[in-house]
């Protein structure tokens, strides 16, 4: 799937767009239904660049961003935040299944027996 790229006060050279869609490549090891990839970099008055990353699931949208002075190491973050909210959406289920089995429902019984 492609990777829609916006830039505002830069252009986006082919290594920008190599670097965005080979972290984006990264996100398929999660067996994900991603419908849409977006990525849009702003280049500030200060100096700063500010990458905003978006993915379209089935179940909703994943938005990160992240601003710094150096444009790849943004990217980075960016997609970082990206996978770590993927990771946690991927096992969701799970991590709610064991906080629910990790804590035990005493019965009447042992309720009964610890007053005795």
């Amino acid at each position: 799937m492609t990777v829609e790229i916006t830039g505002t006060n830069i252009e986006i050279t082919s290594a920008i767009r190599e670097r965005i869609e080979a972290k984006f490549k990264k996100l398929d090891k999660w067996q994900a239904d991603i419908t849409g990839r977006h990525a849009g970099i702003t280049k500030r008055a200060n100096g700063q660049h500010k990458v905003e990353a978006f993915i379209s699931l089935a179940g909703g949208k994943l938005i990160a961003s992240a601003e710094q002075d150096d444009l790849f190491g943004a990217i980075r973050e960016t997609l970082q935040k990206l996978e770590r909210q993927m990771n946690k959406q991927q096992h969701k289920s799970e991590s709610r299944r064991a906080s629910h089995s990790e804590s035990p429902v005493e019965t009447e019984e042992e309720l009964d027996s610890e007053e005795v």
